[in-house]
């Protein structure tokens, strides 16, 4: 009498083993996968992409400043670039809808990147938080620039310019000039300048200052003008 022939496993009436065939062409390994399928899901998906390359890039270039590992000429023009490039990409609707927030990005994506994330909340270079270290004499040309963009800056605020998209440009050319008069001192000013950016960084593109804050603004801002005039005498 033959030995019973036992099954590795319990047979199921609801079993099922699909066969070799089967499987062969149902499924191709040498088939490209494709993230989006319309020319407008790749364009977002690259956009999304970018936004994530520049966090990256962006806290590798902060903790290579705070090392000391690259100079404030090279450090700022790059800060500059790549918080233009972040702000331009998300001017695209689509791309704003789907990005959110800064949080929900770097959740969705597992992202920590301490350092960029702080640098884009302020939306300016650390070199602008502090006046430059240098000891050349002051530049004739550059305090009328800066001059010219406290001028253009407080002109605005008169005129009732309370939008983010209009305001931020203008104050970031007020900040930027200001950094570019090699020479200058410290002034106490340029500390309300920068808090007023982070302010209106942090804002939605089609959100408004209140009367309120245009009217302190208006009156930081022409007091920081008069301490960086006395700097220059």
């Amino acid at each position: 009498m033959s030995a019973p022939k036992y099954q590795p496993y319990a047979p199921s009436p609801y079993s099922y083993t699909p066969s070799p065939h089967s499987l062969s062409t149902s499924i191709s390994l040498d088939e490209e996968v494709k993230l989006s399928t319309t020319v407008q899901q790749r364009e977002l998906n690259e956009s999304l992409a970018e936004i994530y390359s520049i966090i990256v890039t962006l806290d590798f270039l902060e903790k290579a400043y705070i090392k000391d590992s690259i100079s404030q000429e090279t450090y700022t023009p790059t800060c500059l670039r790549l918080l233009g490039q972040y702000k331009t990409i998300l001017k695209n609707p689509d791309v704003a809808s789907a990005f959110k927030d800064l949080g929900t990005f770097k959740s969705a994506y597992n992202l920590s990147y301490p350092s960029a994330t702080e640098r884009l909340k302020i939306g300016v270079p650390a070199t602008f938080e502090h006046a430059p270290t240098t000891s050349s004499a002051i530049s004739a040309r550059a305090a009328a620039e800066a001059t010219q963009n406290f001028i253009t800056f407080m002109d605005a605020l008169r005129l009732r310019y309370t939008a983010k998209d209009q305001l931020h440009p203008l104050l970031s050319d007020v900040i930027t000039a200001v950094n570019n008069v090699a020479g200058a001192k410290e002034f106490e000013g340029r500390q309300s300048i920068v808090q007023w950016l982070i302010i209106l960084n942090r804002m939605g593109a089609g959100d408004e200052i209140t009367e309120a804050q245009g009217r302190q603004m208006l009156f930081d801002i022409e007091n920081a003008y008069s301490e960086f005039y006395k700097n220059l005498q």
